[in-house]
Parts: structure tokens; sequence; C-alpha cells
């Protein structure tokens, strides 16, 4: 977790890039000073030619329009400044090194940006307007070097020197105190920064905002410092935001998450089958969850046809031994698989259609319990012969958990066949079962079987001494 913070943050730190305070000769009538620092100040002839050269470089355009700065006419004009620094003012030398930051920053020499705006620190009469924004600048540079201390420091400094402190640096400041594994500040830090965003600077809050609060409660969860119940709670409302804000899969899947751990089956499913029809589910386990959680909710039709949409939506594997992709179904026609579904859809009561899937499953399976499934299936159905046939079928296949119980299902099957000594057979087979019960049942089944022999036998003679009477 605290990896993903810290590239998330440092992605973002090096997006706000640097503040840079051009140079201009307007100075404002009235010059106002926060402590020592006053708001505007005038650059001394000399170095207003140079710096005026240094933005013209800068800010070069080619025949076309387009941005193409001179960097090396800008460094050279510097660098001829900074030689004689000593016969500058303060003032002079502060924009000097505010341009430095910025190519140095450019270059991506952090460390030599960092130290061009610590000298403009230093010199006593930088303005406040320039102060504040190397502070800012500067903080951000020592969270990229992860020296998140002088970070949190810099920002303090800032807060305390600014008229009005943004979200945006509030933010900061949470991502700091997060990798100082300072849980609390940061999450009061993003907090503030949210409450900004929202109700004074009126837009809305980051993404990366949220998903810090979120990491926030679980790590003062796991440091006790919040109950559980609390914690889930927070998180619940964070990722209800994000799936709204942001409708990505992985707040739909943490979403459900906590509503599992919330014991919120109901909203689980809700939440997963939400990302199922933004079609944002990509993974067996995850269809396979939807479908199980609809099932034990009594939704057996939507779990069929979750199953369904898996089995058809491709999605590119890469092969280990290859290691090229390989397009494969979602969800794959493992035996699980198939007989999750013909359990659907027979709860569904659509048999014509679990039957056909409960086929394939027994055809694949290694053992013969999926034809016994199958077999009773059949029977249910009245569909005697192939009950025979898929019933024989898993007792060849063997390694059955009740072979007995499946012998009594397929003396059954003959016995509505009016196959009275198949029957019958079958029904002294699973009579040799050490179990009391099954022995009981088989022995009842084979009177039966003899009486219903006899009686369908009478009723057929009756029937030929009819016919040659009549």
């Amino acid at each position: 977790m605290k990896n993903l913070f810290r590239s998330l943050f440092l992605s973002c730190s090096l997006i706000l890039g640097v503040t840079v305070i051009t140079y201009s000769p307007e100075i404002e009538a009235q010059s106002r000073t926060k402590g020592d620092y006053k708001k505007a100040r005038v650059l001394s002839t000399k170095a207003a030619k140079i710096i005026t050269q240094v933005v013209e470089a800068l800010e070069r355009v080619d025949d076309e329009g387009k941005e193409n700065p001179d960097f090396a006419q800008a460094k050279r004009l510097l660098t001829e400044m900074e030689r004689d620094k000593d016969n500058f003012k303060s003032y002079d030398r502060s924009i000097m090194y505010n341009y430095w930051g910025y190519l140095y920053f450019n270059d991506e020499d952090y460390d030599k940006a960092m130290r061009s705006y610590e000298l403009l620190l230093n010199e006593p009469e930088v303005t406040l307007p320039l102060r504040t924004a190397s502070l800012y600048t500067l903080a951000q540079l020592y969270l990229v070097k992860e020296n998140y201390a002088k970070g949190i420091e810099l920002i303090l400094t800032w807060m305390d020197e600014v008229e009005n402190v943004t979200a945006q640096s509030y933010s900061l400041l949470a991502q700091a105190y997060f990798q100082t594994n300072n849980f609390q500040k940061s999450l009061d830090s993003m907090l503030e920064a949210v409450r900004l965003a929202e109700e004074v600077e009126g837009y809305k809050p980051k993404e990366n905002w949220y998903v810090l609060l979120a990491a926030c409660y679980s790590e003062l969860k796991d440091q006790k410092k919040v109950t559980e119940k609390i914690a889930l709670e927070k998180q619940r409302d964070i990722y209800e935001i994000l799936v709204n804000y942001y409708p990505k899969k992985l707040y739909f899947l943490q979403l459900g998450g906590v509503y599992g751990q919330m014991n919120r089956e109901v909203d689980y499913m809700i939440t997963l089958k939400a990302a199922f029809e933004k079609d944002l589910l990509d993974r067996e386990g995850e269809y396979l969850a939807l479908a199980q959680l609809l099932l034990l909710n009594k939704n057996p039709y939507w779990a069929a046809q979750v199953l369904v949409h898996g089995q058809n939506k491709k999605v590119a594997i890469k092969n280990e031994k290859t290691g090229k992709d390989e397009i494969q179904p979602v969800v794959k026609d493992t035996e699980k698989n198939l007989k999750l579904l013909a359990d659907a859809w027979r709860i569904a009561q659509e048999t014509d259609k679990a039957i056909p899937v409960l086929e394939k499953a027994a055809k694949i399976s290694e053992d013969g319990e999926t034809f016994i499934l199958l077999g009773n299936l059949y029977l249910v159905e009245d569909k005697l012969d192939d009950a025979v046939r898929a019933i024989n079928e898993g007792i060849k296949k063997g390694k059955l958990k009740k072979p007995s119980q499946a012998r009594l299902v397929l003396g059954q099957a003959y016995f509505e066949l009016e196959n009275f000594e198949e029957a019958k057979k079958q029904f002294r087979i699973a009579a040799r079962d050490e179990d009391s019960k099954v022995k009981k049942t088989a022995n009842n089944w084979i009177k039966y079987a003899e009486n219903e022999e006899v009686r369908v036998r009478s009723l057929a003679l009756r029937r030929e001494y009819i016919e040659q009477n009549s």
C-alpha cells in the first residue's frame, strides 16, 4: 500500500511542476508585507535588462508560432549574471535563482533546482509572492526526493505565509503525512482538502484523494486507532462516492468487498451486478462470485445469464510458455463452472438449457458423479432411456461416492420402463450395501418390483384374453 501511494504521490508532484514568477517592471502602488517580506519590489536597471532577455529566450516561438524556448541562451545570460552576483541587489539575485530553479527543474536536475530555491529563500529582499511560490515548489521537490519531514515543514511554512490555503496544498500535505505513517494527520489534511474543494473552491475532489482517505482508515484500523466497524463504514462511504464520481472496476470491487465484510450480501451482489452491467468484470473469479451471490439470493436466471455472458466474453491472456497473448473466454468450460451453470438453469426451471450443459460437464469429468446427476435430471423429466444411458455411463466411469445410490436410481429408471428383471438386478446390487437404510430401501424396491411385475403380467394376460374372445 505504501509503495502504491509513493508512486502516486511522486507522479502527482511532478505533474504539479514549478511556479515561475516572471519578471515585471511594474510595482504595486502600495507595498504590503507579511512578516518582513514585501509584496512587490523593482529590479535594478542592469538586472532588468538581463532578466528581460532571459524571458525572451524562454518565450521564443518558431516561424509557425509554436513554443521554441532557447534554454541555452537563458543559461548563458543567467551564468553571466551569477558570476557578477555580488554587484546585484538581493532582490535581483532572488529573481535570478528563480529562473535557475525553473531551468534545473526542466532538466530534471532536482538537486540543483532545490539548491537554487534555497538560495532564493535566503535572500532578504525576496518578495512574498516569489517566496511563497518557491516554498511550495521546494516542498514538492523534497517530497519527490522522499525527504518527507522537510517537505512537510516547508508546506506548513507556506501555509502560514499565504493568504489562501488551497485544497491542492492540503492534499499534498496529506500524501506526505501518509508516507511518514502519520495516518491521523494524513486523514485530517485530506478531509480538509475535500472540504475546501467542495465548499470553497467549487470543484469535485480528485480521485486519488478519496483513495488515500480509504487507505488512511484501513491503516488506522490496523493500528487500532479506529474500530473495524467505523473503518468499514467510512470506507463504504468513500467507495460509494468513488463508484459515482470515478466508476472504475477497482472501486466497485472494493465497495463490494466492504459490503461483504459488513455481512451485507445483498448490497455486495447489487454492487457486483452494477459492475457487470457496465461491462467492467473481466476475470473468472468475479463472474463466479456474482453468479453464486445471485443464486444465494434466489436469482438463478440472472446467475445463468452472468455465466453465459462470461463464457461468451473473450479476453487476451498471456501464455506463460510462449509469452504471447491468447484470446480465451473469461469463464472457462471446466466441470465445476458447467455444473454451476446447469444448477442455475435447473433452479430457474430451464431444464432444457440445464441438460446439455450437464452433458458437457459429465464428458470432461474425471469421475462418474456428473453422469449420475444428469441421470437423475433425465429421470425427473421422464426421459427414461436417457436416464438409463447416463447412469450406466456414470457407473462405468466409476469413482462414485455412493455407488449404491446410483444403482437405486438406475433401478428406478428400469422400473419405469417396466424392465423389471434389470430393475431387480440393480436393486439387489444396491442391497449389498453396508448402510442399513440403503439396504432396506433396496429390498423394498425389490418387493415392489416383484409385485408390479406380477400386476403388469396379469394385466397383459387379461388384455390378451379379451382380445381373443372379442
